[in-house]
């Protein structure tokens, strides 16, 4: 199970094209509301979570995945359900994703230390420890990240990659007509 968080005020693009690319890739998906099922963009836009965060289990878990946005990415952080996943994919050596802002969140648990990182311009000093890049996804160990909504679908394509197969990524890419 890929665990995709939603928090208020998370970017849209980044959430809803990453779990739209990860379930063409008939990967298992489960969208989490932070606080609720029922969360709001930092654009308006109202989605409904699969569970909310109280209901959710580390049982089954491939990957975390951190969507951007303000303040979705500060209402993330916040959230010991969230940490609790993260550390639980660390400990087990599952990918952990990030895209925007959100990969500040694992510069402050401190856990990208000597990686490869990229993020949303203006949030590279929260990075700490990482060597900050100017790609559009970088991927480093078990780390996936993005600078943003612009390149959702990448990010989410790196991810496919990494769970099932470069093919099936390059597949997705070709169907949905990406360059």
């Amino acid at each position: 199970m890929i665990a995709v968080f939603l928090a208020n005020g998370f970017e849209e693009i980044e959430a809803l094209a990453t779990v739209d690319v990860l379930r063409r890739a008939e990967l298992d998906v489960v969208t989490i509301g932070v606080g609720g099922k029922v969360i709001r963009g930092s654009h308006g836009i109202t989605v409904a979570a699969d569970v909310e965060d109280s209901q959710a289990t580390t049982v089954g878990l491939e990957a975390v995945v951190l969507p951007g946005g303000m303040p979705g990415t500060l209402n993330l952080e916040k959230s010991p359900v969230v940490k609790h996943f993260i550390m639980t994919a660390i400990e087990n050596n599952l990918p952990v994703c990030a895209i925007c802002a959100a990969p500040s969140i694992l510069g402050h648990l401190g856990l990208l230390k000597g990686k490869k990182a990229v993020c949303f311009p203006g949030f590279e000093n929260e990075l700490e420890g990482a060597e900050v890049l100017d790609s559009p996804v970088v991927e480093d160990g078990q780390f996936i990240t993005a600078k943003g909504a612009g390149v959702a679908i990448d990010f989410a394509l790196s991810i496919v990659a990494r769970l099932v197969s470069k093919e099936m990524a390059e597949k997705l890419r070709q169907s949905m007509q990406c360059k």
